[in-house]
Formats: structure tokens, C-alpha cells, sequence
């Protein structure tokens, strides 16, 4: 931008620096006076919201509160979502103790298979029917085919 002054003429020139207070004296009534009207017109609206403030501070303030309280109870780390993620951690924590107490049961057998004979024995018998001379395996039969769905949207 170029703020360079090209045109002189048109500048208004005081003689002195008395010639331009003199000249700001002479309009300074007018100014004044709108001033004033500008005040007058305006004062209406400033006396009503003068007048009102405590009730704007007070709307403003309950304002306020309502968007917190909406946000601490719906926002993304809110109450809702808190007690969400509680009930999901309680859920978790029964399910690791369930799976230790498994895991448990499955050392002791692991240890039992390592050292015990009888348990040995029990888990050949079972899975590998095995017998001892003189015994006889029952096996039952595998069931027949499957049977058909009830209804008709199972084949689609």
C-alpha cells in the first residue's frame, strides 16, 4: 500500500498552529452537540440494561451451569461414559479371576499327569480307551445325521 500524499491542493493548510485551533474551537460546539444527541439517543437502552443486569448475570450464570452440568454428565469423559467403563472393568475383573481358578485347575492337572499314576491311567482310560488285559471298552454309537431345520429360513 501506498500512503504517500500525490495531490498537495487539496490538503487544507493553516497558516499557523494558532489557525488550526482556532479552527477546532470555532467546530467544537457542533461537535459537542452531536456528541450529546448521540448520548441522549443511545442512554434508553444503556438505563434498561443497567437496570436489568443482575437479572442478565443471573440468566447467564444459570446459563453456564446448565452447559457444565450437561457436559459432566454427557460429555466424553462424563458420568455416562464413567459408569460404563466401570461396569466394563467389574466385568473384567470377574473374568480374569474365572480364568486364573481355570488356569489353576489346569496346573494342578498338568502337575497331577507329571507325577500321579493313578491320574495317568483315568486320562489314558478316557481318551485313548485304553484297557487292562481282561476288560472290555464300551464305545456308544456316533449319532445319525444332524436333524432338519424347523423352519424354512434355515436353508437360505
Amino acid at each position: 500500500m501506498d500512503f504517500r500524499v500525490k495531490n498537495l491542493t487539496n490538503m487544507r493548510r493553516f497558516a499557523s498552529p494558532q489557525g488550526g485551533l482556532r479552527a477546532m474551537a470555532e467546530k467544537a460546539p457542533r461537535a459537542e452537540a452531536l456528541a450529546a444527541s448521540w448520548i441522549e439517543s443511545v442512554r434508553p437502552v444503556f438505563t434498561r440494561v443497567y437496570a436489568l443486569r443482575r437479572r442478565m448475570a443471573t440468566i447467564t450464570v444459570a446459563v453456564l451451569a446448565g452447559l457444565l452440568f450437561v457436559h459432566v454428565m454427557f460429555g466424553a469423559n462424563g458420568m455416562i461414559v464413567y459408569k460404563q467403563k466401570r461396569a466394563e472393568y467389574e466385568s473384567l475383573q470377574k473374568r480374569i479371576l474365572v480364568e486364573q481358578k481355570e488356569n489353576e485347575l489346569y496346573t494342578q492337572q498338568i502337575k497331577g499327569l507329571q507325577t500321579d499314576e493313578k491320574a495317568i491311567e483315568k486320562e489314558a482310560r478316557e481318551q485313548l480307551h485304553y484297557a487292562r488285559p481282561g476288560e472290555v471298552v464300551y464305545v456308544p454309537p456316533t449319532p445319525a445325521n444332524p436333524p432338519a431345520p424347523a423352519n424354512h429360513s434355515a436353508r437360505r
